[in-house]
């Protein structure tokens, strides 16, 4: 029996009411927003980067845990469910650790740079697979570990980013160039087109000019013809 029924129970057999009963479910439901409250702001103080800690989850869980995780967590903090004005944020914060988590390729990157953690962290403790804090590592080795984590993701975010920024300025590069290259066909093409539509008064000046030279060469002899000049000797 659950403990609410079994203290309504014990509240009936000593004969409580009404005002007894009503305080029991007052106080369930503080404990439950209590709960709602607490596991809201668990999520959001979590490393976002971390997708197994948004979920509250250790590396390596099958998928059936991670589904099963979320489902609960995304129940207990839904914003329909709870009156917390930071719902909303959380929820969707939960979301995308389970999308993450989901998507084998972000779980492969998320599970190497925890594994880099642990190698980095054994170096610096100068500990072997089989040092027993490694083997059975104690809380103060597991934070460590988190932390170390932590610091491998920001790096592995920060690298990934500055390869996104390179990415797009080439691509900005290329669409620059290819937008030169489409100016400059345009331009030609305008060109001769402006070229074509000038050509019949191109050749009309042209005839004009040489009808006009030979007019200028009659002129000038008078429409006579030149003597032969003859030749002595």
């Amino acid at each position: 029996m659950a403990i609410k029924e079994e203290l309504k129970q014990e509240v009936k057999e000593e004969g409580g009411g009404k005002d007894e009963l009503d305080a029991l479910d007052a106080l369930e439901k503080e404990a439950s927003e209590f709960n709602k409250d607490a596991e809201i702001d668990r999520i959001l103080k979590a490393f976002k980067l971390d997708a197994y800690a948004v979920l509250d989850l250790q590396p390596g869980v099958p998928e059936s845990e991670i589904k099963l995780y979320y489902r609960k967590k995304s129940l207990l903090i839904h914003p329909d469910k709870t009156s917390n004005p930071r719902a909303p944020d959380a929820f969707d914060r939960l979301k995308k650790a389970q999308t993450e988590l989901m998507d084998e390729k972000t779980r492969l990157r998320l599970d190497e740079c925890i594994a880099d953690a642990r190698t980095l962290l054994m170096r610096d403790r100068k500990l072997t697979v089989d040092s027993p804090e490694v083997k059975s590592p104690d809380q103060e080795f597991k934070e460590a570990w988190r932390r170390k984590t932590v610091e491998v993701l920001v790096d592995s975010e920060q690298r990934r980013r500055k390869q996104v920024k390179a990415q797009m300025q080439e691509e900005g590069r290329e669409q620059r160039k290819q937008d030169e290259e489409l100016e400059g066909r345009k331009r030609r093409r305008e060109h001769e087109v402006a070229w074509e539509q000038t050509r019949e008064g191109r050749i009309g000046s042209w005839r004009d000019f040489q009808q006009g030279a030979k007019t200028s060469g009659k002129e000038d002899t008078g429409g006579k013809k030149k003597k032969k000049l003859k030749v002595l000797g």
